[in-house]
């Protein structure tokens, strides 16, 4: 690829999924060791999610898990797809960052989303409910307040060591997300997964609604997608698969469940139900798979119809040394190792 056409930005998104039949421990440990796989790789970022209640992920404290990831890199930029804040408080998530942001300086992402938690049940223990998604834009204000020392929720509260600080913030978008984070003045982190159509609608109203802000001077789009990439397309297609079942799982049982190994989910589609193949099959559409020569002209197509400043590449399947591979095949096709810094106007990203 000549990178006087197009010169991507590679990120990581990991989900700490857990195995079947391995200890959920084990997942978290492999997180942080894929992250110093990854930072060799020359990727951009890694990033670590938030879940609660799901036994196919172990991640369920995104800052703490962030912490260990940047203790034991040296250079990748940490962050979080993200912190979820109708679950939290936002003195308190504005003081995690703050203490992630002063031990590892210049190298922390504070990406938030607006998500609940999956069932009545969870959102009971984490107490809030489905309607919290609404005050996600006041939440987002006095967040950054915090760290500005403008918040005016609670007048007289400074968030230490936060106050003074600049993290980046990234919102990822849901629903109304794009116009939210339009209208703070926050990247937009965005996936391909109602269509490339309502994609590029969505990030037409963020660019077109942005309003500069003390951490991001212009619009920052991040897409994220799926990319499996291997010696050949059928390897990398398989690479997919046990994911999509984990997807028709949790859609046909309402619990996502551990991935399992590509040949236990090969021998269950012959005894798939309708509704569950269903599902299957769409949870394998949109996603970019092949060897490096297919996929880099579709990570291409998607950048340039996008034009997205980064791609954050969220791929997981059950075997570890596969989905190394995978990254590894990625980064020499598109990302090449030594790329170009992310840069937003006036300051770094």
């Amino acid at each position: 690829m000549n990178s006087t056409t197009v010169a991507p930005r590679i990120s990581v998104l990991d989900r700490s999924r857990t195995r079947a039949g391995r200890p959920q421990a084990e997942a978290l440990q492999e997180t942080v060791r894929f992250a110093q796989e990854v930072e060799a790789l020359g990727y951009r970022r890694f990033w670590v999610s938030e879940h609660h209640s799901v036994p196919g992920v172990a991640g369920s404290a995104p800052t703490v898990l962030a912490a260990a990831v940047a203790a034991a890199t040296r250079r990748i930029r940490v962050g979080t797809g993200g912190v979820m804040l109708p679950n939290h408080r936002p003195l308190v998530v504005a003081e995690q960052f703050g203490v992630l942001e002063s031990l590892f300086p210049g190298r922390i992402d504070m990406g938030l989303g607006r998500s609940v938690g999956f069932t009545d049940g969870i959102r009971r223990a984490l107490g809030t409910d489905k309607d919290a998604v609404g005050d996600f834009g006041a939440q987002l204000a006095e967040l950054t307040g915090y760290f500005a020392g403008n918040q005016t929720a609670h007048p007289q509260v400074h968030a230490r060591p936060a106050e003074g600080l600049s993290v980046p913030a990234f919102v990822l978008a849901t629903g109304a997300g794009a116009e939210i984070a339009a209208e703070a003045g926050l990247a937009l982190v965005i996936g391909d997964v109602r269509g490339r159509d309502a994609l590029l609608r969505a990030i037409d109203r963020y660019r077109t609604g942005f309003r500069p802000s003390a951490l991001w001077e212009r619009p920052y789009v991040v897409v994220s997608a799926t990319v499996a990439v291997a010696a050949t397309a059928e390897e990398a297609r398989r690479l997919l698969l046990p994911e999509a079942w984990a997807m028709a799982y949790s859609r046909t049982r309402g619990v996502f469940p551990p991935l399992e190994p590509v040949a236990d989910v090969l021998a269950r589609e012959p005894s798939m139900t309708a509704k569950e193949r269903e599902f299957y099959e769409r949870a394998q559409r949109g996603q970019i798979h092949g060897t490096e020569s297919d996929v880099r002209p579709a990570v291409t197509e998607l950048l340039a119809d996008t034009g997205a400043d980064e791609l954050l590449v969220t791929t997981s399947t059950y075997d570890r040394a596969a989905q190394l591979d995978s990254y590894r095949r990625l980064a020499a096709a598109v990302a090449g190792p030594g790329g170009a810094p992310v840069t937003a106007p006036g300051r770094p990203a």
